[in-house]
């Protein structure tokens, strides 16, 4: 694969994730789908995606996994009901910063050993979601704040635990097929009143079926050519093309609060990731 086509593909994956974050926000800003219903559609068209995409590529084990597909559950239900009261930029924010806090807080449980501009780089990160969060005018619903973070959590464990799979679309089209049951609880305990207009469903399916399906598969396609620390960065540039699109799609505004707590936070875990693989100094 030549060099611009792998750039393009990921520029394409990032575009796909970013999108995820308007559509949601597209669709419960102005009540066209409730959280449950657009939980669902998407998680059954993503199915279906990644199932059509796998069907000449049979794999053992294409079944899935509880584990992960409980983790992924959490992930789109999070997001969802985070969408409610959260603009696309402030989620996307919150969920990437924790999808690399999970997987930085692995490596840390798995021994990996920080330098000093990676500490830095930490606290950096870890001041700026504090300051994100802090009560004020501009400061997200501590509710919806709490869910995006779980929902970031919940897909570092779906990507820890999917990390090295041989054949990831298959898997992914298993496991998305198992959150399904669990979608259609959701919908039975909580009990909103149910939204389904025709524009909820075109923007759910189009997060299932284009945005994460095609996406996914995208990805996990280019990520064996990649860098670690190069796929690791790249992601942090979905919090900015959401918020580019929640000005121009949503009329969101800017906050200098998101623009400060951003810089910190996107700083703090481009530090990290950036000096993974920085040779440690020996005393």
């Amino acid at each position: 694969m030549t060099v611009f086509r792998l750039f393009m593909l990921t520029t394409l994956t990032m575009l796909a994730f970013a999108c995820n974050s308007i559509l949601c926000r597209l669709a419960l800003k102005d009540g066209s789908i409730d959280a449950g219903s657009f939980t669902l559609i998407r998680l059954l068209s993503g199915a279906i995606m990644l199932w059509l995409l796998s069907l000449n590529k049979p794999a053992p084990e294409a079944k899935g996994h509880w584990g992960s597909s409980l983790a992924l559950f959490v992930y789109a239900a999070g997001f969802s009901y985070a969408y409610i009261n959260m603009t696309a930029s402030m989620g996307a924010l919150l969920l990437f910063s924790s999808v690399q806090a999970t997987m930085i807080g692995y490596g840390l449980y798995r021994k990996e050993t920080f330098n000093t501009k990676q500490w830095f780089g930490l606290v950096c990160a870890a001041a700026g979601l504090i300051f994100l969060l802090l009560p004020g005018l501009s400061a997200p619903p501590l509710l919806s704040s709490l869910l995006m973070i779980s929902a970031g959590v919940a897909w570092g464990i779906y990507s820890i635990k999917g990390k090295g799979t041989k054949h990831p679309n298959p898997v992914s089209a298993g496991n998305f097929i198992r959150t399904v049951p669990m979608a259609l609880l959701l919908l039975l305990l909580v009990r909103d009143p149910l939204a389904v207009s025709q524009m909820g469903i075109i923007y759910a399916l189009a997060s299932g079926a284009i945005a994460s399906g095609l996406g996914y598969a995208i990805w996990y396609s280019i990520l064996p050519l990649l860098s670690s620390t190069y796929a690791a960065t790249v992601q942090l540039s979905v919090p900015l093309i959401a918020a580019v699109g929640g000005v121009l799609l949503l009329g969101e505004p800017l906050s200098l609060r998101l623009l400060l707590a951003s810089c910190a936070i996107l700083g703090g875990i481009a530090l990290v990731v950036l000096n993974k693989s920085a040779p440690q100094n020996k005393s």
